[in-house]
């Protein structure tokens, strides 16, 4: 009884909440499966942003209740998120769930699995599940350890490190501060120290993940010199030998003040390629979300980039059907959203959230309104990235080689911004950063060839290959 899966369901943190739990699974003498029907123990890992995203989990958890019915062993935990902000009361329509564990807990799970385990071994009645959701300080230290690569497995190349978790925003559609806690940070130098190992490992590409990132460190470090604490970790990564790219997510529009706008025209590992939430265009609708900023700011946020990075990559947030929006308010968004020009962007309709100031507010949007609302900026998307991906045909990009794609007969990486790339390319220059002529593309897609001149492998051998020009322009 010691194989595990592990699925995640929504973001980045989540992601890394889950690498986390298996890597210390595995230094228990557990073994991560990649295949669910192959498991002793399933462990869901959850969203509670959306309403849909709960739904996925516990219909998921309802299926595996099913398996217990004739594996009676067979382990169900519900972790994160949802356990979070559910509690014990998954219990009520899920009684065969055996853990369920909230966001602060999840270092905690290796050793409830040992109790479950060693119980039937030894034939001891279960008793009731195991419920743990209770806060705990010093909890965001625990999100450190990494699921090292087997023996014959590819490197990691990239590695997700979390900084900074829960938030104090309070923003009146959003279940994370209740389901994540108050704003905490991790020590620098321990952040440091983790990038720092990563990057002896092999790691090329750090992504920093906090809830509001760009708080990091705001009531535990001093602003020197007009430098946040958060910019002041950018350039402490930027020293790290070895990590030859930095990217971070989620932040907020408060955050990107000049120091920050700057270290990207002056720290050149820091990645052209920046999520900025926006919400909503219509600054009525961003009051009532109890969002601190206008329409106006955030553009001018925008432009302020773009002039650090002429070639800055852009991607946000986009909720539709706010309670209240009407048509005026949506079509400033629409504007907005046009003129910010964004590659990428995850646009939401409206989810009400128990327990949300949203939520008891009047006036609600109907949901094929949203649903139209919803396509207009999906339509608008869709041709701006097509757009700019078409514009680097013929160009040269520096691409992170990360390992084969999923039909395994080709290779993958992705650009400084953060562009997906397609191409044929030798198995020894996974995590290598190499140039690639762009010759096709799709919306979201690149396609190339490699130009190996002078590009060196993890073995010290140089191919060689006729020279293309330099990048006319960073993706």
């Amino acid at each position: 009884m010691n194989r595990v899966y592990i699925k995640t369901y929504g973001c980045q943190m989540n992601e890394r909440d889950s690498e986390a739990v298996a890597a210390m699974l595995r230094g228990r003498g557990y073994r991560i499966v990649d295949d669910e029907n192959a498991c002793d123990i399933l462990l869901l890992n959850t969203c509670s942003v959306r309403d849909a995203a709960e739904q996925k989990a516990l219909g998921k958890a309802g299926y595996a209740a099913a398996r217990k019915k004739r594996q009676p062993d067979f382990v169900i935990g519900i972790l994160g998120c949802m356990a979070q902000n559910r509690g014990a009361a998954i219990l009520d329509t899920l009684p065969d769930v055996d853990l369920v564990i909230g966001t602060q807990k999840f270092h905690q799970v290796p050793g409830y699995l040992d109790n479950l385990r060693a119980a039937r071994e030894a034939g001891l009645p279960i008793g009731a599940s195991i419920v743990d959701i209770a806060e705990e300080a010093g909890s965001q230290n625990t999100i450190r350890d990494h699921l090292d690569a087997e023996a014959g497995a590819a490197p990691q190349v990239s590695a997700f490190v979390s900084i900074q978790q829960g938030c104090n925003m309070d923003c009146h559609f959003c279940i994370v501060p209740k389901t994540r806690g108050d704003e905490r940070s991790r020590p620098m130098e321990a952040i440091v120290a983790e990038c720092r190992s990563l990057a002896s490992k092999g790691v090329r590409e750090i992504t920093l993940l906090g809830q509001i990132v760009t708080s990091y460190g705001r009531r535990d470090y001093r602003h020197t010199d007009g430098v946040s604490p958060f910019v002041q970790l950018l350039e402490k990564v930027h020293e790290i030998d070895g990590i030859e790219r930095i990217r971070f997510t989620s932040p907020h529009p408060r955050g990107f003040k000049d120091d920050l706008v700057a270290a990207y025209a002056r720290l050149p590992k820091l990645c052209e390629y920046v999520h900025l939430p926006m919400q909503s265009g219509s600054d009525r609708i961003l009051r009532a979300m109890n969002r601190p900023y206008s329409r106006e700011r955030y553009l001018k946020i925008v432009e302020a980039l773009r002039s650090a990075r002429p070639d800055m990559y852009f991607s946000t947030d986009i909720i539709v059907g706010y309670p209240g929006e009407t048509e005026a308010d949506f079509e400033q968004t629409r504007e907005l959203f046009e003129s910010c020009n964004y590659d990428m962007a995850y646009i939401f309709k409206y989810s009400v959230r128990s327990g949300t100031v949203a939520a008891e507010l009047a006036d609600q949007v109907p949901e094929a309104e949203k649903e139209r609302r919803n396509q207009v900026l999906l339509d608008i998307l869709h041709r701006n990235s097509e757009q700019r991906t078409a514009a680097l045909i013929g160009t040269t990009q520096e691409v992170l080689v990360d390992g084969p794609d999923k039909t395994g007969r080709r290779f993958t990486g992705r650009t400084r911004g953060n562009r997906v790339c397609i191409f044929d390319a030798d198995p020894r220059l996974i995590g290598q950063l190499v140039p690639l002529h762009i010759e096709r593309a799709s919306v979201s897609t690149l396609y190339g060839s490699l130009v190996l001149a002078g590009v060196s492998d993890r073995a010290g051998e140089t191919h060689s290959a006729p020279r293309a020009a330099p990048a006319s322009a960073a993706a």
